[in-house]
């Protein structure tokens, strides 16, 4: 059976195309030989049900691997203490009997008793002593993962089977306990009442402070990606540059498992056999990830559902994301930072030197998009450059040039006459609303991450293989605005161009309102002044 590339749920080497997780698993097996005690809290669809699989056939020649997941247990499980017991024992008997591995016949009748239906009423800690029991007769360490351990309907019964974990690990010098513990989920169990009650503060004495800090990195890395579609080319032969593919994946991606695997499947299965990629060659190009980037950015993925629902019942990480967004903002990274905490733990925001930025350029554009997608009704910007899109679209190329002149022109007319804060933090805003309409469903744009501030903000332009930067910046005198243009050159051959735009918001009464052409080196900028 030929292999694919996979976008729901766990991967097998057997069938999916896949990074080589070798070096990751060594990574975590040293955890649990060192008898580390830790949780493993990615976003969603990163990746971790995956690892967690392959943890376990990795650990099997060391350890006895007892794989769980709560995701099996029914919310009438978590009602009461006993039901829990019964309904985690039931979840083992399940595991074991498929594993069989060696009991002792006293310790099976202990857990089936434990897995009864009928057998009245069980307490937290006879389940734990069956754990000590177990640890004790077994020739092998016990190893416990437990994959959605977020997933827990009662808090507080998942807190008191944590609270026993806690007790076991801290008195297993006395007492026989796993070798390790490893839960994963999406929530941090340290803010796990956030996931019942968002809203509440949430108390930060965690039964599970005895948990080691997990810095594995389980994103993908240029290396990784290459890895995977050296496997895929040696099955059919495109021809494609894997490296600069490779790389200008990552670009988009930041190595998120579930995008890179997006994105490879779209190139393979979709974008090969459009118009413009007749076949798998041309698809595995350049403008073919462009292409399949357009396609992620319109699509409506549960994952980006999930992200959208996060923002709706968090509506202080709403706040956060727009300020990162829109009105450049540098906002620290503080790990004490409730809100930040909270935006890395759904994936939104990760740590760029001291600096919270959006996690990559495809969630960026999503939420660029999710955010302006509430201001197109009634905003008389958005409406002009829906009414004028043909004028700046040649059969498949875009005049940016033209778009800047019309941009200018409607802008003075509507708004020249506001003050200047105004101007300053909505200006780069409606830039982007105008520019919207004109290259929805053909292009999409993205804003690069390292260059927004303030005072500037590069504009990165997709539309049918062909890409445009812009940078917006607002007019801090002639000094900082030849340094700018600098800046706007160097940003030119990262991009291998020798043409580029620049948009200045110039609150100067003396200023001339227009465009021009600036010829700097061996490259031509086109600014526009408003």
């Amino acid at each position: 059976m030929a292999k694919i590339f996979n976008i729901t749920g766990a991967c097998t080497p057997a069938r999916h195309y896949m990074v080589d997780l070798e070096s990751r698993l060594k990574e975590i097996g040293s955890m649990v030989d060192a008898g580390e005690y830790f949780s493993i809290t990615k976003a969603r669809q990163y990746g971790k049900t995956t690892t967690l699989r392959a943890l376990a056939g990795y650990l099997r020649q060391n350890y006895l691997v007892i794989s769980l997941d709560f995701q099996r247990m029914s919310s009438a499980d978590f009602e009461n203490e006993s039901s829990f017991v019964n309904g985690l024992a039931r979840e083992i008997v399940r595991v074991v009997r498929r594993m069989k591995p060696e009991m002792p016949d006293s310790v099976e009748r202990e857990l089936k008793e434990l897995a009864g239906r009928d057998c009245g009423y069980f307490r937290m800690a006879e389940i734990f002593d069956f754990f000590s029991e177990w640890c004790e007769e077994t020739e092998k360490p016990i190893v416990l993962i437990i994959d959605e351990a977020d997933t827990a309907s009662n808090n507080q019964i998942f807190l008191d089977f944590l609270a026993q974990l806690r007790a076991a690990y801290l008195d297993r010098d006395r007492i026989p306990a796993f070798q390790s513990v490893i839960l994963a989920g999406i929530y941090d169990i340290r803010n796990i009442r956030r996931r019942i009650r968002p809203e509440e503060e949430h108390k930060t004495n965690s039964p599970w402070n005895i948990a080691a800090k997990f810095q594995v990195d389980m994103g993908f890395s240029v290396e990784d990606i290459c890895g995977m579609l050296e496997e895929y080319e040696d099955d059919y032969h495109t021809g494609m540059d894997i490296v600069p593919i490779s790389k200008m994946i990552y670009d988009y991606t930041s190595g998120y498992p579930y995008l890179v695997s997006w994105l490879c499947k779209c190139l393979d299965e979709e974008i090969s056999g459009r118009e413009n990629f007749l076949d798998q060659c041309s698809a595995w190009t350049k403008a073919g990830v462009l292409e399949a980037v357009k396609l992620l950015v319109e699509d409506t993925t549960p994952l980006y559902q999930s992200m959208k629902g996060k923002l709706v019942d968090y509506p202080k990480l709403y706040s956060v994301l727009y300020d990162l967004l829109f009105t450049g903002k540098s906002v620290p990274y503080m790990a004490m930072n409730d809100d930040i905490e909270i935006a890395v733990m759904f994936g939104f925001v990760k740590n760029a030197e001291g600096t919270a930025v959006i996690s990559n350029r495809i969630f960026e554009t999503v939420l660029y998009n999710w955010f302006m997608s509430k201001e197109y009704s009634g905003s008389r910007i958005y409406d002009e450059g829906l009414r004028g899109r043909n004028q700046f679209i040649a059969g498949r190329h875009l005049n940016v040039r033209r778009i800047l002149e019309k941009f200018v022109e409607c802008f003075d007319e509507l708004y020249g006459d506001q003050e200047e804060s105004f101007l300053e933090d909505v200006g780069r805003r409606y830039f982007m609303l105008f520019l919207k309409p004109i290259i929805n469903g053909t292009g999409h744009s993205y804003v690069e991450a390292e260059t927004r501030n303030r005072e500037r903000t590069d504009l990165v332009i997709d539309y049918c293989g062909e890409q445009f930067v812009i940078e917006m910046k607002v007019w801090r005198g002639n000094a900082y605005h030849e340094r700018g243009e600098k800046q706007l050159s160097d940003y030119l051959d990262y991009f291998h161009l020798k043409k580029g735009y620049m948009l200045s918001f110039n609150f100067n009464k003396k200023k001339e309102i227009g465009v021009k052409d600036i010829v700097l080196g061996d490259k031509l900028l086109v600014e526009a002044v408003v």
